[in-house]
């Protein structure tokens, strides 16, 4: 759609409503699988098999499947990007990763007891679907915002996102608590088997559904239709190799994705250990998924804040805030003890994530020529995956060599202070400048 329309034009506001619509279709994924059921499952459940005086080895077996999944989707990301530019096949990339990811995530319902190893690759699978897909939805976002709209839109996506996803764990939770328990493990604990497993099911569901709006009303952005069948490797090294270069010569954008490598390393690791690292210490399951609850509904309106804050005081000023929190909520979660500590942790992290992020990826969408949209926006989701890789893996890590997470926590830190301390050096977010 051309720049000059506005978001009230009803047409593009239709194809803007769809493309958000994703976010609130595999967020379903974020919150039920990553964040909040699938940890507790695997420490509770899956590897309730380890000895008793290696279960503080399950956080850090999740850790290193988180890690292997980042791994997988980054390098999958390098070859795919520049292809899907070329040969204008960015939805049918994506309809491939939201196959994979659905698929994997359903089959989740048929394991149960002792199957850490099952629940760890069919993790791997859907991550590399969810991960994967978010690739090509991100580089639809310059083809259908102008540049004077781009950080509203990306901030909306991410309220839905919390919404949807925040709806089906509230169903989800639901559902947990009602079914009837299931008695695993020596210890005779009581753990909601059968509810976690449906909740599983759910989101591939869920997934699948809503992001039908996206294919039917989102067209695919124009290309350049080269045919490169069983060249497909060598273009797409050839294509990685010059955009690198080119992303270099924009010395802005360049520190800018160094900066989101570092403190979206940070984020994507609270997001994915919170829950485990809570059960290691105790904190119960209805308290942990109530926690991450109020992140998700917290996170609606504060989404749609941190987009009228960054109009106020800039995209890059709005995110080093939201920084400023998780610093605070690192520190703080070594001290965690009771419930009432992680509910307040996980209400101030709902008060700064959705926004952060979102501003991050517009502030990213401004700069890059859209006509190599999933090309740049390979290698600004890769710095996150790559980033992703080494968060979740210190924590592992950490925990395994002191018996103890604590430690793990703090060491995220450390990221938040990095990245903004680079983000602050970074002069111009509207559009690339060289020099």
């Amino acid at each position: 759609m051309p720049d000059t329309q506005q978001l009230n034009n009803p047409a593009k506001r239709k194809i803007i409503h769809s493309w958000c619509m994703y976010d609130w279709a595999n967020s379903a994924f974020a919150t039920t699988i990553m964040a909040a059921v699938l940890p507790i499952f695997f420490r509770n459940v899956a590897a309730v098999t380890l000895p008793g005086s290696e279960r503080h080895l399950a956080t850090s077996i999740w850790g290193y499947t988180t890690s292997i999944a980042m791994l997988i989707v980054a390098i999958l990301s390098l070859i795919l990007g520049p292809i899907s530019d070329a040969t204008g096949r960015k939805k049918r990339y994506l309809a491939g990763f939201i196959i994979v990811g659905c698929l994997s995530t359903s089959l989740l319902v048929f394991t149960g007891p002792g199957q850490w190893m099952a629940v760890a690759i069919l993790f791997i699978i859907g991550n590399i679907g969810f991960a994967g897909g978010e690739v090509f939805y991100d580089a639809l976002l310059p083809h259908i915002a102008a540049k004077s709209e781009i950080n509203r839109v990306s901030t909306r996506a991410y309220a839905m996102g919390y919404l949807g996803g925040g709806l089906l764990l509230a169903l989800n939770t639901a559902m947990i608590f009602l079914l009837p328990k299931t008695i695993v493990g020596s210890e005779g604990n009581a753990v909601p088997v059968l509810g976690m497993q449906l909740s599983f099911l759910s989101v591939g569901l869920w997934w699948g559904f809503f992001s039908i709006p996206l294919f039917r009303n989102v067209p695919e952005p124009k290309s350049e239709h080269l045919q490169i069948s069983g060249q497909s490797l060598r273009f797409a090294i050839s294509r990685l190799s010059e955009t690198f270069g080119k992303i270099r010569e924009y010395k802005q954008l360049f520190l800018f994705i160094l900066a989101f490598w570092l403190y979206n390393d940070g984020i994507g690791t609270i997001i994915k250990m919170a829950t485990i690292y809570g059960s290691e210490i105790g904190i119960g399951t209805l308290d942990m998924i109530g926690a991450l609850l109020l992140t998700q509904f917290i996170g609606v309106p504060c989404a749609f804040a941190f987009g009228r804050i960054a109009d106020k005081i800039g995209a890059k000023h709005a995110i080093l805030l939201g920084l400023y929190v998780y610093i605070g909520i690192s520190i703080g979660g070594v001290f965690m003890r009771t419930p009432l500590h992680f509910w307040i942790l996980a209400g101030a992290v709902g008060l700064v994530q959705g926004g952060t992020q979102a501003l991050s990826r517009s502030i990213y969408a401004s700069m890059i020529p859209k006509e190599r949209s999933a090309e740049f926006f390979s290698f600004y989701n890769i710095s996150g995956k790559f980033a992703g890789v080494i968060g979740p893996a210190v924590f592992g890590l950490v925990g395994q060599i002191t018996g103890n997470s604590r430690l793990g926590i703090l060491s995220l830190v450390f990221f938040f202070v990095a990245g903004g301390l680079l983000l602050m050096r970074v002069k111009s977010e509207p559009s690339p400048s060289k020099g």
